[in-house]
């Protein structure tokens, strides 16, 4: 077999410049016609809908999505948390000459207002003064029909977090039942997912030129409602998933390129208008790749069925990788939900481009004064990588992201901190962050382009880091060193996770780094310490947690600093035992932990965590009626249980862990000794119900919170 052809995409900035290119760009991106005025506009070519306050800082997508749009020559407003009671906000900046780009913001809107046990968040760090209640549950939802009900005729593209996990049938934890695809619920044209510079210029590009939204079918990275013209001979090749991934009885494999007859399509999914569909069992020859797409089982089916939506989640997640996958399809009643592959990933130069940007790197003036936290939190910090290869089954960053890392220049990212340096307010020569969905994978890559265009593990890391990943920090040990060489910089610190099991890989890493980029404390996440847990949620063992403290704690203490690893648990995850629960409990009690917060598993719609939580089923192996079942923490009881075990040392749960370990068998856990979990003794005023006697007068307390999270 030939090597696979290396993907390429067009230059993101190669297009030629729209008309407009004379009247960009703007000092900040309208949010009023009197704005527009000023610049001399008389519409929009595109308006953008947010559920986040407006910050022109890289950092937040519709900042980003805007200044790349404005960097086409297009003219491009922003709608910042409109009130979605009513048309009136939508119609502030009249209707665009192209289309609306809708998105929740920077969060999940059902993420960023309901805590994992469903309760109602009080506050929105994406919001002046962090006031809460200003953007609507499924934001996406509600503000595209909003638009549709003001410009009826508009083409409504949506994108962001919220749409790019709802993109096919999806899971939602807060109504327990399976949804179908957001692109219909919210009657939008198209749906991009992923990082979407890319995908979001085309389209401008291709409605400028007098395409329809229905002609623009063949867009990577986006999802659309309706069906394909046929390819050149007429043909395309449907590929049943249930050939791919029997979600039956297991039976012998047959020849993955032999042809079988056809047979009748799945109840519910005639083929398209003009595709004249070829059927057969597993694989796809390769020359025929640009010509077939793979169906997956219909929304009523996996609504019906969990095995089945374990099935189409492990399927949409084998076929993640730009290099190698296939458009998915999935029938919704009487109409198909097509999914184009990914994105092409981003080069150096169109990274370092995009951040370059002409950002004024703080919230837009109609704020004033007000405080916006997430802005507080990011406003020293820069974006050096997008992507993770690590694969975490909680995590949304792949399948957002993607796992191929797309890296900026060093160059690149040495301007950006001297603009920092000389142009933000309140600036004190710290850097609080250089780092992206982690702090340690620039630069990291599979050592052979042919074989990451081919592959089709969900980690690269997991359950061991692959021979072919390369591992070599030197890139960002160089990078460190500079950066905090700069004048004018007096700290660099390092705020992204650290992925502690390639850290070890580069002892000179951990030493530049436990020396020079941390502010005493250093959080890591384990997330756990059982095999059950960790293997659900393809983290390494504990064994590299201890393999990193040993370097962390000698390169401290060689520097004389007194330095401390803080390390991040969930509660309730799939796979997680109450025995579980109770040895991470006793290991945090041993190694001195005592956290004032904690995090309980919350299933996001897409998450291969959440195929289990709603199957029962693990979808990281072939998924079948009789394969193992994985025990699932649902329930509100158990999960505050969950959560008790990692907060111990707090006499409000005291009551609730005696019972438990009773229930256990573990009443040796139970008393006033060092050795034990809990006291008997119950501090008045703390508990349901007060058991036992109280400690003496005079004896120190209990506990003492010492690590958050």
């Amino acid at each position: 077999m030939s090597a696979a052809a290396p993907l390429t995409a067009p230059n993101l900035f190669g297009y030629r410049k729209y008309w407009a290119e004379r009247l960009t760009p703007a000092p900040f991106l309208p949010m009023s016609r009197e704005e527009m005025e000023a610049l001399g506009w008389d519409r929009c070519d595109v308006i953008l809908v947010t559920g986040d306050a407006y910050v022109d800082h890289p950092s937040f997508g519709m900042a980003i999505v805007g200044r790349v749009l404005e960097s086409q020559g297009f003219r491009v407003g922003i709608i910042a948390q409109p009130d979605w009671r009513s048309t009136a906000d939508f119609e502030r900046l009249g209707e665009p000459t192209l289309f609306f780009g809708v998105t929740a913001g920077n969060m999940d809107s059902m993420v960023n207002r309901y805590t994992a046990d469903r309760r109602v968040r009080h506050d929105d760090a994406y919001t002046p003064d962090g006031e809460g209640g200003r953007r609507p549950d499924r934001s996406v939802i509600v503000y595209s029909q909003r638009v549709r009900e003001a410009f009826a005729g508009t083409p409504i593209v949506i994108g962001g977090i919220e749409a790019s996990l709802r993109r096919i049938a999806h899971f939602d934890y807060w109504q327990e039942k399976v949804r179908r695809s957001i692109l219909l619920d919210s009657r939008a044209d198209l749906l991009v997912f992923g990082n979407g510079e890319r995908q979001t210029v085309e389209i401008a590009h291709r409605l400028a030129a007098g395409e329809s939204p229905a002609d623009l079918v063949d867009v990577r990275g986006t999802a659309f409602v309706g069906h394909r013209a046929a390819s050149a001979d007429g043909a395309w090749t449907e590929i049943d998933s249930t050939h791919i991934d029997t979600p039956g009885r297991v039976e012998p494999h047959p020849d993955p390129y032999a042809m079988q007859p056809e047979r009748a399509p799945r109840s519910g999914s005639p083929p398209e208008p003009g595709v004249n569909v070829v059927r057969f069992t597993r694989r796809v020859p390769k020359a025929d790749r640009d010509r077939s797409y793979i169906r997956l089982p219909g929304w009523d089916e996996v609504r019906d069925d969990p095995v089945l939506y374990a099935h189409a989640s492990r399927i949409l997640h084998t076929e993640a990788n730009p290099g190698n996958s296939r458009p998915l399809v999935q029938r919704h009643g009487s109409r198909d939900v097509w999914l184009n592959p990914p994105p092409v990933p981003l080069t150096s130069a169109e990274m370092d481009a995009i951040y370059e940007l002409p950002f004024q790197r703080r919230p837009h003036p109609r704020y004033g004064d007000a405080r916006i936290p997430a802005y507080e939190m990011i406003r020293f910090s820069v974006t050096i990588q997008r992507g993770c290869f690590g694969g975490c089954t909680f995590c949304s960053i792949t399948e957002h992201e993607g796992r191929v890392i797309q890296n900026r220049s060093e160059q690149s990212i040495l301007r950006e901190i001297e603009t920092i340096r000389d142009t933000v307010p309140g600036f004190t020569g710290v850097i609080s962050d250089l780092g992206g969905p982690t702090a340690n994978m620039y630069r990291l890559a599979c050592r052979s382009r042919e074989i990451e265009a081919a592959c089709r593990r969900p980690s690269c890391v997991y359950p061991g880091i692959c021979p072919n990943l390369n591992t070599d920090h030197t890139p960002l040990i160089r990078l460190y060193r500079k950066a905090r060489a700069l004048p004018g910089i007096k700290k660099v610190l390092i705020a992204s996770g650290v992925r502690y099991d390639l850290a070890v890989e580069s002892p000179e890493y951990v030493r530049e780094l436990a020396q020079h980029h941390v502010g005493g404390y250093l959080k890591i996440a384990p997330e756990a310490i059982s095999e059950g847990p960790l293997s659900k949620m393809m983290k390494p063992g504990i064994g590299s947690y201890y393999r990193f403290k040993k370097l962390f704690d000698r390169y401290s203490k060689a520097a004389g600093k007194e330095q401390y690893l803080i390390p991040y648990f969930i509660a309730a995850h799939p796979g997680t035992t109450d025995e579980d629960m109770l040895e991470l409990a006793l290991w945090l009690k041993k190694n001195g932990f005592r956290a004032d917060q904690v995090q309980a598993f919350l299933p996001g719609p897409m998450a291969t965590a959440t195929a289990m939580y709603h199957s029962g089923k693990n979808p990281l192996k072939r998924v079948a009626r009789d394969s193992e079942d994985v025990p699932i923490p649902k329930g509100l009881k158990i999960r505050r249980l969950h959560k008790a075990f990692l907060r111990y040392h707090d006499p409000e749960n005291w009551p609730m862990l005696r019972d438990a370990l009773r229930r256990m068998g573990r009443e040796d856990l139970i008393g006033n000794g060092k050795q034990h979990l809990v006291p008997r003794f119950q501090p008045k005023g703390t508990g349901k119900a007060p058991e036992g006697r109280r400690a003496p007068r005079g004896r120190k307390k209990p506990f003492r919170t010492q690590h958050v999270r």
